[in-house]
């Protein structure tokens, strides 16, 4: 018979590699126990980035039938109680919660890594130290790089550079090719507004006029890695407002929106510009709106009849844009819009 064993030197590589992952997976059975079966519907949140030590420290017990819960612990990495057994307060219910539970664990401020015990559920690992935060801040801007349109550092490539936009639904200049690439895809989406680039920038600003200390420079403008002089926080806020300067690009035309709802019906890659937004899938252009107190839209257009409700975001049952190079023309008094044979230059 031949031999299995891990050190037989007449082994075929194949069964020592086999015998090695039995022997390795009976190990981990021993090393590594499963573990304990926990009461279904129950579950400790609390802050996954951790806690200073002499901040607020609470915790939340959900459960998604009615309990009760009168007590809670906290044990440290060698599963020693280091605080407790300490009341549980009934926070009532909230949203699926049927009933909730705050724990407090405030007065513990001895740096370390614990976890919080609460009717036979344990809860994630929870750490106590002054560095908790650190790097947080720069963890977000990378968020925000990720979803940079123009020229993107993840794909290192230009991702909507010739297809933003064709201007909708204007009564003279519809079909019009306006440059507006630049600012960050909204809602994990490729959607973009004007008054959530302007909260977001404006939140950039403020973060840093309060918190300089926070941010740190290892990134380039145009968010490739390498430092430039420039704390991260204001190279990300200036690639916003560039973007907002774009969409004000007249003294009586202000964009709105770039995109709208169509953009769901295709599931692709940002570089590929594959919805369909009236002129064939993938026709590079996405539609944007401009900030008005009243939309109109075709007679006859799908969900919509004459006039529109009014609306500074159009959905896209009233704001379906024309093939680019058309010019539409609109009569206020019923909302109806006519076609013009005149065409536009549209050279995206």
């Amino acid at each position: 018979m031949r031999d299995l064993s891990p050190c037989s030197a007449t082994t075929r590589p194949e069964g020592r590699h086999r015998v090695w992952v039995i022997v390795c997976l009976i190990g981990a059975c021993h090393l590594f126990p499963p573990p304990a079966p926990t009461p279904r519907g129950l579950a400790i949140r609390v802050n996954q980035v951790g806690y200073l030590p002499d901040a607020p420290k609470v915790a939340v017990v959900c459960a998604l039938e009615p309990r009760v819960i009168t007590s809670f612990d906290v044990v440290d990495e060698r599963n020693r109680r280091v605080f407790g057994p300490r009341a549980a307060d009934a926070a009532g219910t909230f949203g699926p919660c049927a009933a909730t539970y705050r724990l407090d664990f405030t007065t513990l401020r001895q740096t370390g890594v614990y976890r919080i015990e609460a009717a036979g559920v344990t809860s994630l690992p929870v750490r106590i130290g002054d560095d908790v935060y650190r790097g947080t801040a720069d963890s977000l801007l990378a968020y925000l790089r990720e979803q940079r349109s123009g020229y993107n550092p993840v794909f290192r490539d230009s991702v909507h550079q010739r297809s933003d936009g064709v201007l909708v639904d204007h009564p003279t200049r519809s079909g019009e090719f306006i440059p507006v690439s630049g600012g960050w895809a909204d809602a994990s989406d490729y959607l973009q507004y004007g008054a959530t680039t302007a909260h977001a920038t404006t939140m950039l600003l403020l973060a840093y006029r309060d918190h300089p200390q926070a941010f740190s420079d290892q990134f380039q403008a145009n968010g490739l890695a390498g430092a430039n002089g420039i704390p991260d926080v204001l190279d990300e806020a200036r690639w916003g407002l560039a973007w907002l300067l774009k969409m004000y690009p007249e003294d009586d035309l202000l964009l709105n929106q770039l995109g709208d709802d169509r953009d769901h019906a295709v599931w692709d890659l940002p570089v590929n510009d594959s919805s369909d937004y009236g002129w064939g899938r993938g026709g590079r252009s996405a539609p944007q709106y401009f900030a008005s107190a009243t939309v109109y839209s075709p007679a006859g257009s799908p969900g919509a009849r004459g006039r529109c409700t009014r609306s500074a975001r159009p959905t896209p049952a009233c704001a379906r844009p024309r093939p680019p190079g058309r010019r539409t023309s609109t009569r206020r008094t019923t909302g109806r819009t006519t076609w013009s044979s005149a065409r536009r230059s549209y050279t995206p």
